[in-house]
């Protein structure tokens, strides 16, 4: 069966990436229940929730070593290496670095644009074949065009896993089967892109003002 591509969307400090921390126990809940499959997390291991989870941060970190070395981390080979460059869209970026794959990133991946970054973690994040795979604003460093493609590659992926992904523009999030849109720490609202254009509340005001050329809070440059 296909598994949900559940999106959060919000203004800056709405409380999206603490989901995300809240979900991988970096944050342990002070009320309430964070379920996967039903279970409370705070029944899980660290090691075994972590492991089930492909994480891309907002603030992308990557090792001191070569780009092979960042996305395989010791569990992919070369066919799984290729398969996540290509999916990520990092493979175009290979053949301008100096030595591909064996490119030395230097500390936090300081050589690579935001955007060469970006789409090493999420071949760092595909590769490991999650259960549940979250991307927090992972694709804000990159240019539309490249963002689409990215998304079109990862559909595959995410049919076969559950994916949380946090997102600004409204390009990324209208395919969703969940929105949710997130207002100083609550749900606001949440249904899908139909369904919340319908109701005209932060969603639809969010949608105009991207699509009417004006800067959107989140905006990112291109790279």
């Amino acid at each position: 069966r296909k598994h949900p591509v559940v999106i959060i969307s919000g203004d800056t400090g709405s409380g999206k990436s603490t989901v995300c921390n809240l979900l991988l126990r970096i944050y342990e809940a002070t009320e309430g229940e964070v379920l996967v499959d039903g279970r409370d997390v705070t029944g899980l291991t660290l090691a075994s929730l972590r492991g089930s989870v492909g994480y891309v941060p907002q603030d992308t970190f990557l090792f001191s070593d070569t780009i092979r070395e960042n996305v395989a981390l010791e569990v992919g080979g070369e066919d799984g290496i290729a398969r996540a460059a290509e999916i990520s869209q990092l493979a175009p970026d290979l053949a301008l670095v100096p030595q591909g794959l064996e490119t030395v990133v230097g500390e936090r991946g300081v050589t690579l644009s935001g955007g060469q970054k970006q789409r090493t973690a999420i071949a760092r994040a595909v590769i490991r074949e999650p259960r549940i795979l979250i991307l927090d604003d992972a694709l804000s460093s990159v240019d539309t065009r490249t963002e689409e493609a990215i998304l079109k590659r990862l559909r595959g992926v995410m049919a076969s896993r559950t994916t949380l992904l946090i997102a600004h523009r409204v390009s990324t999030v209208k395919d969703a089967d969940r929105i949710v849109v997130l207002e100083g720490g609550r749900v606001a609202e949440q249904g899908t892109h139909d369904e919340l254009m319908a109701l005209q509340g932060e969603y639809g005001k969010l949608h105009r003002m991207q699509f009417s050329g004006q800067p959107a809070e989140g905006s990112a440059p291109h790279n």
